[in-house]
């Protein structure tokens, strides 16, 4: 049975060994961006390659696009190629702690077309605490032929964002804290506020008291007050940069409400230009 959403440290502990699982670190830091590679060659889960959120899991900037474009659909395979990714393989992807980057790699492989692919519930944190094992240095798992294309169902572009300001029937989703929603602060990007009409759904909203995702039924609960009957497949999600919208993402799929849309660009690519209409409050 392959896993498509979340994976426990327990049920990765049984597989560490296993030729058709690909484990891969997607540690990072947004203020240091080489630390999730040093982290990575210091200590990571037996087996693990490492996937470079600027490198490897977004494409160039130019200005005007965002802090984390996606990257090239040929580009990317050619990653996932490299990390040993192909049919028949499941992947675990899994990060420091909330599942924030590892995420975007989880949405990446589906957009891909790459279904068995599931994030490390508790990431790295959860597994040492555990007293599991870990290794140094370098991983080099032989390289695969990865076949893939994108899903255009699965992404919005702002052209189509713009279109659908205060249309019925759908919702934009921001994932972002409650404070750079309401435009309070913004530590980031060029102005605070969020697109028109967006309701906020922090995406540690996603996670209990220890760190962990929530149950499918509490999720759809919560999820709920945000999204309320608005079909699954009319709900596009957002954040600062295309990041944490996928942890929102991941939540949805994990309560059974599939068919959401990422719009990778974010607030980042929508405050980039001043002539589109801010929200705040």
């Amino acid at each position: 049975m392959a896993f498509r959403t979340l994976i426990s440290t327990a049920a990765l502990a049984l597989h560490v060994d296993d030729p058709a699982f690909a484990i891969i670190d997607c540690r990072a830091k947004l203020d240091d961006l080489s630390w999730g590679e040093r982290e990575h060659a210091g200590a990571h889960i037996p087996g693990a390659g490492y996937a470079d959120l600027a490198h490897d899991l977004s494409g160039p900037k130019n200005g005007t696009n965002g802090r984390h474009p996606l990257p090239d659909p040929n580009a990317l395979a050619q990653t996932f190629s490299r990390l040993g990714i192909t049919s028949g393989v499941q992947v675990v992807a899994y990060d420091q702690e909330n599942g924030m980057f590892a995420s975007r790699l989880w949405w990446l492989l589906r957009w891909l077309g790459h279904d068995a692919v599931a994030v490390l519930d508790g990431g790295f944190k959860k597994w040492t605490a555990e007293g599991r094992g870990t290794e140094s240095g370098e991983v080099h798992r032989a390289a695969a032929a990865f076949s893939g294309s994108p899903n255009a169902k699965m992404t919005v572009d702002v052209q189509t964002v713009a279109a659908h300001l205060g249309a019925a029937g759908t919702r934009l989703v921001d994932a972002r804290a409650p404070e750079r929603y309401r435009g309070e602060t913004e530590p980031i990007d060029k102005m605070p506020g969020h697109i028109p009409g967006a309701r906020n759904h922090f995406f540690q909203w996603n996670l209990d008291e220890q760190g962990l995702f929530r149950t499918p039924e509490d999720l759809r609960a919560k999820l709920a007050t945000t999204v309320g009957d608005v079909p699954p497949e009319q709900i596009v999600c957002y954040c600062g940069s295309g990041v944490t919208a996928c942890h929102n993402l991941l939540a949805l799929e994990h309560a059974g409400l599939s068919g959401a849309k990422l719009y990778a660009g974010s607030w980042s690519e929508w405050s980039a230009d001043p002539k589109r209409a801010v929200e705040k409050s």
